[in-house]
């Protein structure tokens, strides 16, 4: 058996390329943790919804509330109905299978981004359609509905870019997006806004040139990141508040 050099052994391994996958993520063993990880929030948080008083209110969102206290854009999308089992049963075991796809395809660190920034596009978007002159200005809204949607968004280019049929994930978009507006105390406008975002950067992220992936991968999440935040900037200008 021959001896290697642990110095020799570490700058090898530094210059070896790791391999990606098609649109870029880095090839992974083992269970996709980020999703298992995002679940785990959602269960503990919906425990302490019931284990103490008053936390729903302190971290769901509303749009009159958006302004002084930003954070509750993405606290949000950890908390669901606690009146209705089935808001937290469906998108938790969405988040399994979308994820369970998206995560190792796209690798973790744009994954995180692709979550998060669908979580905060949710809350954005029931902002923009908001007006101060109704109920929906002082309505809060809870659940990882806008989430699950970007990531429903994001499969249907991820799934062309790798040759896959996208036509099932399209049909569960339209099913959904009818009983958003059919059934009452469910916001079609988070998932509007989730489902527009994953569209963004799930085609960014599909379509990203060769050797300019990792460049993408950080690029075009930070430009979400900015239309968002200036698109939050206008609406609460345009009504006065700041």
């Amino acid at each position: 058996m021959g001896i290697q050099c642990v110095d020799c052994v570490r700058e090898t391994s530094k210059a070896t390329r790791q391999a990606t996958t098609a649109v870029g993520g880095k090839v992974r063993r083992g269970k996709p943790v980020v999703t298992f990880t995002l679940i785990g929030i959602c269960v503990v948080m919906f425990a302490l919804q019931f284990a103490v008083p008053g936390w729903t209110r302190q971290f769901l969102f509303a749009p009159v509330v958006g302004d002084v206290e930003p954070w509750r854009f993405l606290t949000a999308a950890f908390l669901h109905s606690t009146g209705f089992i089935g808001h937290i049963l469906f998108n938790m075991y969405a988040l399994y299978i979308t994820g369970q796809f998206l995560e190792p395809v796209l690798g973790r660190a744009r994954f995180v981004a692709m979550c998060v920034l669908s979580a905060i596009g949710g809350s954005v978007s029931v902002l923009l359609l908001s007006s101060p002159m109704d109920r929906s200005w002082v309505t809060g809204v809870v659940g990882a509905s806008g989430m699950v949607f970007g990531l429903f968004g994001a499969m249907i280019p991820v799934l062309r870019r790798l040759g896959g049929n996208a036509a099932q994930i399209i049909g569960l978009i339209v099913i959904n997006a009818v009983i958003g507006f059919m059934v009452p105390q469910i916001s079609w406008q988070g998932h509007l806004g989730g489902l527009v975002v994953g569209l963004a950067l799930g085609y960014g992220f599909a379509h990203a040139p060769r050797g300019r992936q990792r460049l993408f991968g950080w690029l075009l999440p930070t430009g979400v990141a900015v239309v968002l935040v200036a698109l939050v900037l206008a609406k609460y200008t345009a009504v006065g508040v700041i």
